[in-house]
């Protein structure tokens, strides 16, 4: 075999994300894509803000020596000042320039935190329903993964959270707004999930890193409000990226940022920064690091999709889906008619449906839909929605 043995196992389960994607290549060669309602995967296809698209023409013209070369491992200076200085906009800290570090998006950011703070053994906590993804990025720096499981409302359980936590616990990731819940964290959950940490470090002396990823925190629906997780624990580390809320998931750019009030602050980010050249990101992309500095506070018009949610969660909502209505992503995640979620998903594919298990994301019973599609598409889909859900239910 060419290939490591670890790696052939890694290919072999994962993400089914991926592996839907896949099958809707095949379904549209068969069918034409109008045909094909495609629901697997989330890339954002709602135009990027147009004050994106006017620095990115200007920014494109620029010419001069090392417009396009290499800059400080952790990104443009500038950059990060602009950055830190919306972070303590919206956490009341005093972020600077040398608490963010540039990366190549969320997953970057990631990365290159769990390079920069794991030993061999050391234990990640991942709430349940998560992105699949947490899985690879864990082991690919010598973590363990714990799952904690969640509320039936889908929201941490700090019951379950605190018999988890132990000797080894290095880091806990959170997710809001939430892939593939759509839920958002309250104010009172990020409090108290801040003071059991807290009371669990002093216990086990050694901080628990709390690491907040969050490219979905400007797409919040109206009634509901994104509290940034670095105003309830000192501890905590951002990863996100403009991925979402600008729509340019394939230009890699993101950022991490350590919170100033961590006793060791600086030495996480000089290793971050070092991990973001070892890794070999070297740095985030020098075009898109002189773009986003000027566009920080646009976003995509979010209405879009909290149109689509409506639309989608009320018809599954007639036909008789069990689902709790997302208050922010561009994500639903129903309760499969049958327990064999994988099975339901198959089915849907009878009607020319993809969707998501929810096993992929370590939430049998549930399956998501990502709403990267027209409102058309999503009307003309709920019969096969509500074809599907007949089979089984009558």
């Amino acid at each position: 075999m060419p290939i490591s043995k670890k790696i052939a196992e890694s290919i072999t389960r994962s993400s089914w994300i991926r592996k839907m994607f896949e099958t809707g290549i095949v379904l549209k060669k068969e069918h034409g894509s109008a045909k094909v309602y495609d629901f697997s995967l989330g890339n954002p296809d709602v135009p990027s803000p147009p004050e994106f698209d006017r620095v990115l023409a200007d920014e494109s013209q620029k010419r001069g020596d090392f417009v396009h070369g290499y800059m400080p491992n952790a990104g443009y200076p500038d950059t990060r000042r602009s950055i830190a200085d919306l972070l303590s906009q919206e956490s009341g800290l005093p972020f600077t320039e040398n608490h963010v570090i540039m990366t190549c998006g969320a997953a970057g950011a990631i990365n290159v935190f769990l390079k920069s703070i794991l030993d061999l053994g050391d234990e990640v906590i991942v709430i349940a329903p998560f992105f699949a993804e947490y899985n690879f990025y864990i082991d690919n720096h010598q973590g363990v993964r714990i799952i904690s499981e969640s509320t039936p409302e889908l929201l941490p359980d700090p019951g379950d959270l605190e018999q988890k936590i132990g000797p080894r616990t290095k880091v806990v990731i959170i997710n809001t707004p939430n892939n593939p819940s759509g839920r958002v964290y309250s104010e009172k959950l990020l409090k108290n999930l801040g003071d059991l940490l807290q009371r669990k470090g002093r216990e086990l002396g050694h901080p628990i890193y709390l690491l907040a990823d969050e490219p979905y925190k400007k797409i919040i629906f109206k009634g509901s409000t994104y509290h940034s997780p670095l105003r309830y624990y000192r501890n905590t580390i951002l990863a996100t990226s403009f991925s979402k809320d600008l729509s340019i998931a394939g230009e890699r750019i993101g950022y991490l940022a350590v919170s100033p009030l961590i006793d060791d602050a600086h030495e996480i980010v000089n290793a971050a920064t070092f991990c973001n050249r070892i890794l070999g990101y070297i740095n985030a992309p020098a075009l898109m690091q002189r773009v986003v500095k000027h566009v920080l506070n646009a976003k995509v018009d979010v209405a879009v999709y909290e149109r689509r949610r409506n639309l989608m969660c009320d018809g599954l909502s007639e036909i008789g889906y069990d689902l709790i209505k997302p208050e922010g992503t561009f994500y639903v995640f129903p309760r499969s008619p049958i327990p064999d979620d994988v099975a339901f998903v198959k089915a849907l594919q009878d009607c020319l449906i993809l969707t998501t298990p929810g096993s992929g994301f370590e939430r049998p019973g549930h399956f998501r839909i990502a709403l990267c599609v027209s409102e058309e598409t999503i009307v003309r889909s709920l019969d096969g929605f509500r074809q599907t859900y007949r089979q089984f239910k009558n």
